[in-house]
């Protein structure tokens, strides 16, 4: 049997996607996913209206059949009379009620189900799902939203607002209860519960909602409202296997909480204290994410300028000098306007798409590269040999630099995915890593540019937690920063993260340049801090 031709066409295009997994760590290419689904949609449309035809051609009989049989029965002697109305029956039941069957039992779904079977395989996976669903629990802690604004889709900057049902909130507490996260478990099954409380239409069962929430409670240590769900739980289902048995044992535990000493209840609150104190630069960087950073004083603000860029005249820029601006002092980051085009990145994106793989991180201990939960994007990697147009942007950055290009990693291209980010880090090696970029030969990473190819609707800034500095994406600029003082030494203070891209698309691509090849052109300063 042949397939049908949309089955045809869409193999070229899941070829591009059978290279690839972990679809949530890159938007970019989950637009392929949105024509896969598209396509789907056809082929159930194609499916439907084969059903449809079909029933149609049955409702035709039988309408046509219930009125002949209500007048043949009325007088069946008188009717079957007839010579004609006698062959007519006989052949009915002999050949035309057989091709009835056989038009009840012709199979529709060839076409619909070969074209399902091909696409699963390229389908995203259960670690996908997870992937995502982490990323929706990790915005709403960065950006301080509660599970209803996410439920809505209030969320600034939207172009297509979507609501979540029940399902997808109850969804949600599964994972984080999965994860022993009992809190966001919480807050995620009182979201699903409101929603069924307010009507909402859902195959989704109250009892099994409140059974999830009322453990997620008491783990917190909340008896009195965990009983209350339970209560409420048991009202609904008296015969529910748990209910009573739980009901009882959170009336022993909170007994238990009443007679504890008042003494040991304020030494569990110095020591809540104590470690929630030692992760200052997690609020740091969450509060620079939501545009909660430190200001500059007024002196420090006036010595931030914008200005027309020549790199001491340079002789490509002495006609078309770049516009520079100041981002901040110390560290002193520069960015860059309308440095690369539109067309520009546009190659950018072609060229890198297809190679988009998860972005890894090198396992300190094992110097293994491997993928981890606090860096979510996409990356390729492109060189001059994949375009004339790589090696033109290389040396646009040599020319704004004054800084050796030979040396410097290729053109790194990166995407982020649902919630995309990059927690704090550093660029440069450590002298605890002396090995960090050995295999290399060129040195410690000397500085870093980093071009932004897209606008980003909310959230996704560079921000830099030790100093309060946040850059925000702005389409066709650069940034650029030294991560290595003039002497050699690192500058601590370039420790920089990217922001969960709460609403958007982020698309970026960096250059590392390295200390080989700069001993003229920037010369070794005198002093560690130089």
């Amino acid at each position: 049997m042949e397939l049908p031709a949309y089955c045809l066409l869409l193999l070229s295009c899941l070829q591009s996607l059978s290279a690839h997994a972990d679809f949530f760590t890159s938007t970019g290419q989950m637009t392929d996913l949105l024509y896969t689904e598209k396509d789907l949609v056809t082929s159930l449309k194609d499916y439907i209206r084969a059903e449809e035809s079909k029933l149609e051609q049955i409702k035709r009989w039988a309408e046509k059949l219930d009125s002949l049989t209500v007048t043949a029965t009325q007088d069946p002697e008188g009717f079957l009379g007839h010579p004609v109305n006698a062959f007519k029956l006989v052949k009915r039941l002999n050949t035309e009620w057989g091709d009835l069957e056989s038009l009840v039992l012709r199979d529709t779904t060839g076409g619909f189900i070969s074209n399902l079977t091909i696409q699963r395989q390229h389908f995203p996976t259960d670690e996908d799902q997870t992937g995502a669903a982490k990323a929706l629990i990790r915005l709403q802690d960065t950006y301080r939203l509660d599970a209803n604004t996410i439920s809505t889709g209030d969320l600034p900057g939207v172009k297509y607002k979507s609501r979540m049902t029940a399902e997808d909130c109850f969804e949600l507490g599964k994972i984080a209860y999965s994860d022993a996260d009992y809190y966001h478990t919480e807050l995620w099954m009182a979201q699903a519960l409101k929603q069924l409380d307010e009507g909402e239409d859902s195959t989704l069962d109250k009892v099994t909602v409140i059974d999830y929430l009322s453990y997620a409670i008491y783990q917190q240590g909340e008896m009195e409202r965990a009983m209350d769900y339970t209560k409420r739980l048991i009202e609904l289902d008296p015969e529910h296997p748990r209910g009573k048995s739980n009901l009882k044992y959170f009336e022993f535990q909170l007994e238990k909480q009443k007679k504890a000493a008042e003494e040991e209840k304020k030494k569990k609150k110095k020591k809540a204290k104590k470690a929630f104190s030692l992760i200052p630069e997690r609020e740091k960087y969450e509060m620079l994410c939501r545009g909660e950073g430190i200001k500059l004083t007024p002196r420090r603000q006036s010595r931030l300028f914008c200005r027309y860029y020549d790199n001491n005249r340079n002789p490509k820029l002495l006609l078309a000098p770049m516009k520079q601006q100041d981002e901040w002092d110390r560290p002193y980051i520069v960015r860059y306007l309308d440095v690369i085009t539109d067309a520009e990145i546009e190659k950018i994106k072609e060229l890198a798409k297809p190679r988009l793989r998860r972005a890894t991180i090198s396992n300190p201990i094992t110097g293994v590269l491997e993928t981890a939960s606090y860096r979510i994007s996409k990356s390729a990697w492109l060189t001059g040999y994949d375009d004339p147009m790589i090696e033109t942007i290389n040396q646009r950055i040599e020319d704004l630099t004054g800084l050796e290009m030979d040396t410097a990693e290729e053109l790194q291209v990166a995407n982020y995915g649902v919630g995309g980010q990059y927690e704090p880090h550093f660029d440069f090696g450590r002298k605890d890593e002396p090995d960090a970029f050995k295999e290399l030969g060129t040195g410690n990473r000397i500085a870093t540019w980093l071009f932004y190819m897209s606008d980003v609707s909310a959230g996704g800034a560079t921000v830099f937690p030790d100093v309060g500095a946040a850059v925000w994406p702005q389409k066709g600029t650069a940034v650029f920063w030294y991560n290595l003082f003039a002497s050699g030494e690192g500058d601590y203070s370039t420790r920089h993260a990217a922001c969960p891209v709460l609403v958007g698309n982020k698309w970026v691509s960096n250059k590392w340049i390295h200390e080989r090849g700069q001993e003229w052109r920037r010369p070794c300063g005198l002093s560690e801090a130089e």
